[in-house]
């Protein structure tokens, strides 16, 4: 879609919407690497840019669960659908009455250490 906000089939929208779940997210070099800077310029002008507030990040969440669902209801063969939607039902019926809440462990340190070949080494001196 960001491209067609320049010159292809949304280049009639006033504005397009791009959400992101992180705040420092460089959004305008990203666009400035991928495209010639005037183009990256005329994008970025037509962009809203959203970010997800820290304490929303429903998708997150919902992979948590969803791998908790896997581990503790779906570990084994269901015979048929209606055995899956009633064990799903049962299950999810006692993780709501145990309000359950998301234990964030993965420190911005850990993060670091563990991602560390995503991100470029600066060497100083």
């Amino acid at each position: 879609m960001i491209p067609e906000l320049g010159d292809g089939e949304y280049a009639d929208a006033e504005k397009g919407g791009l959400g992101q779940a992180h705040l420092n997210t460089p959004a305008a070099a990203a666009l400035s690497e991928a495209f010639e800077p005037a183009a990256a310029r005329r994008i970025l002008e037509r962009l809203a840019l959203h970010y997800t507030p820290k304490p929303a990040r429903w998708l997150n969440r919902a992979e948590t669960e969803l791998a908790v669902l896997g581990r503790q209801c779906l570990e084994h063969r269901l015979a048929a659908r209606e055995v899956l939607v009633r064990e799903v039902a049962v299950w999810q019926e006692k993780r709501n009455a145990a309000v359950v809440k998301v234990d964030w462990q993965f420190t911005t340190a850990a993060a670091r250490i563990k991602l560390k070949r995503l991100y470029p080494s600066i060497q100083l001196g």
